[in-house]
């Protein structure tokens, strides 16, 4: 099914918008036939890799199907990795952002107390790992009664970390009626059994692998001996130049040799493994999608959590095991109808994983030279202009979604017995500030946030320095985060 744009699919203004600023203008493969489907509820079984667009194609008729009013979720999204619920949050706060739906991630190694807070506020979508998320329907802070979308994304690395007892146990605590989405890069009998069990006749969906793999990425392989690496990535380095670059590492010990090579070279980097503290891990991704750093060397579980536009090169520093870890790594290139470059460094030994790795995504790796010295010389004097210079984010989605959009702080929430409504009726009243510039309200105890769209953030707290809400007086400022 072929279509020319999101125009085509019925969607509400603020969905529109929202789509127009994030720059979605024509539909990919699995958008064009998630969306009618499960615009109509179907349950879908979707068989399509990282770096397609299948986090929108879930997100865009969950936004657009979502009771604004229902203070209960009403969609529950499954992820494997923190990163990737985190990224999924993301997305969906930023498709859902002018009908101001409210999306929070749940996951370990974060307070318990600090999510529970925020499940007890309006919440219209949870994104969440499997294991905290139990945690939360065990310790009754999560009410699933209202849940009419229940969406698996990478359903086949669930089943690869053991999360399938936790997802089914989810699944049977789900209302009936709800409608099941399952996404996965492959279909192992156990996710298909898993769909069979629990899912109402559901429509296979199955967007061929190799278009999205060989399309828009260059893909080469070179050989070398393990104790060359070093001298190879960096000569390789000069003489691609990258704007931006993934170094994937299979250890977390290798991500820190490298790592530390590089940044004694003055490379701008930084680094992302399992080992570090998961505030780390979200400072670091926030890092590289902000531009602060140009290389970031990264173990894989940052395949599955990076979405980021415009990372022109992507290097194999060990070939991976997976064979599906390929296809997750050099996914993170050529995004977005971007070109991109994936280089692999294999061992004399690896042969047999690159045979497997070829066999599956269905064409040769192309074999290349290592750079000779005469080429790196020359590209010497443009590597080290660019590595002094800031790299420069041309498409950062949630900068551009949220750039006319100020987080207002009130130092008084449920404890005052405000609501939603004192706010609403307030701003609605300062001159040239209508109900749509008013974003995502959330009340706590002894305190609130207010975000206000359209650039009118400055006016608004103006206005409300010297405003009483609900007759009392509330000190406002512009919140930090």
């Amino acid at each position: 099914m072929s279509k020319n744009g999101f125009e085509d699919y019925n969607l509400s203004d603020e969905i529109n918008r929202a789509l127009t600023l994030l720059k979605y203008e024509t539909p990919t493969e699995v958008q064009c036939e998630v969306l009618p489907l499960a615009m109509q509820k179907q349950d879908l079984v979707v068989k399509s890799q990282t770096g397609s667009g299948k986090t929108a194609s879930f997100g865009i008729p969950i936004c657009e199907m979502i009771e604004w009013d229902e203070k209960k979720p009403q969609a529950l999204i499954l992820t494997p990795t923190r990163e990737l619920a985190a990224q999924v949050r993301e997305d969906i706060t930023n498709i859902g952002r002018f009908k101001r739906i409210k999306a929070i991630a749940v996951y370990g190694k974060e307070p318990f107390s600090k999510q529970k807070e925020e499940l007890k506020q309006k919440t219209h979508v949870v994104v969440g790992t499997p294991g905290r998320v139990m945690d939360h329907i065990e310790r009754e802070t999560l009410h699933l009664d209202q849940v009419k979308y229940l969406i698996i994304d990478e359903a086949d690395e669930m089943l690869n970390m053991g999360f399938i007892d936790e997802v089914e146990a989810i699944i049977k605590e789900l209302p009936a009626n709800r409608v099941t989405m399952v996404f996965s890069a492959t279909l192992p009998t156990d996710v298909e059994n898993l769909c069979h069990e629990y899912m109402e006749n559901p429509i296979h969906i199955e967007i061929a692998a190799s278009g999205v793999t060989t399309d828009t990425i260059e893909h080469s392989l070179i050989e070398v001996k393990e104790e060359e690496k070093i001298t190879l990535l960096k000569d390789v380095t000069v003489v691609e130049n990258p704007d931006s670059c993934l170094i994937f590492c299979r250890t977390k010990e290798h991500v820190d040799s490298v790592y530390t090579a590089l940044e004694a070279a003055n490379y701008s980097c930084e680094r992302l493994h399992g080992g570090l503290d998961q505030e780390d891990r979200f400072a670091v991704m926030d890092g590289f999608k902000m531009g602060n750093f140009r290389y970031l060397v990264a173990t894989d579980v940052a395949a599955r959590g990076i979405d980021i536009d415009n990372v022109t090169l992507v290097i194999n520093y060990d070939v991976p095991m997976e064979k599906e870890g390929y296809v997750h790594r050099t996914g993170r290139t050529g995004r977005a109808g971007n070109k991109g470059k994936a280089i692999t460094f294999a061992t004399p030994y690896e042969g047999k994983f690159v045979r497997g790795i070829e066999r599956y995504i269905g064409f040769e790796i192309e074999k290349a030279e290592a750079p000779g010295s005469e080429e790196v010389a020359a590209g010497k004097r443009a590597f080290e202009e660019k590595l002094s210079g800031r790299r420069v984010v041309r498409n950062n989605k949630t900068a551009r979604i949220n750039k006319d959009i100020m987080k207002l702080h009130f130092n008084g929430g449920k404890n005052k017995k405000i609501r939603a409504v004192d706010f609403v009726g307030t701003i609605a009243k300062i001159p040239g500030v209508t109900a749509d510039d008013i974003g995502i309200i959330t009340i706590q105890d002894n305190l609130s946030y207010v975000d206000i769209l359209n650039g009118k953030g400055s006016q608004v707290l103006q206005a409300l320095e010297n405003t009483t809400i609900k007759g009392k007086k509330l000190k406002v400022s512009k919140a930090l985060k």
